[in-house]
């Protein structure tokens, strides 16, 4: 258990998981970006995301995108190198998004049964994948940034 573990109803009228917000990793390489399925059982589960939680009180956005990158798909934090971080702000939540490129070597796999798979998938297949509903919104900006910064 960790001190940001814990629902927070928004003013935005939705339920979001972490006390302190939350942040997630969004790994970029070869024109692809690593996708994890979220199991059925999780909230909003079945759906396509980064990895990525409840950010604890004495985490940076770095740490925790990284620990939870960890925890749920293997991602090992020396193989990432962090571009730009997206902001979804809700004004008494959070969600940071950190963009990252991927070392060829990083692997990743389904860490625990939050994931169902985890996947590389090209840019432009992103939105044909049933998508996490936070993330879907955010993607259009995201792949903005992306774009923006070469990261191919």
């Amino acid at each position: 258990m960790h001190d940001g573990d814990g629902w927070v109803q928004c003013k935005c009228g939705s339920k979001h998981w972490g006390i302190h917000g939350a942040a997630g990793l969004l790994l970029v390489r070869n024109g692809r970006i690593l996708l994890q399925h979220r199991a059925p059982w999780v909230h909003n589960g079945d759906t396509w995301g980064i990895p990525g939680g409840a950010r604890d009180s004495h985490e940076t956005i770095l740490e925790a995108a990284l620990r939870e990158a960890n925890e749920e798909i293997g991602v090992a934090a020396h193989l990432v190198t962090p571009v730009k971080t997206y902001l979804d702000d809700h004004g008494d939540w959070s969600y940071h998004t950190v963009i990252a490129t991927a070392d060829i070597e990083l692997q990743a796999y389904e860490m625990n049964d939050e994931s169902m798979e985890v996947r590389w998938i090209f840019y432009n297949e992103v939105r044909a994948h049933n998508l996490h509903p936070s993330f879907a919104k955010s993607w259009p900006e995201i792949s903005k940034l992306i774009g923006s910064f070469n990261l191919d």
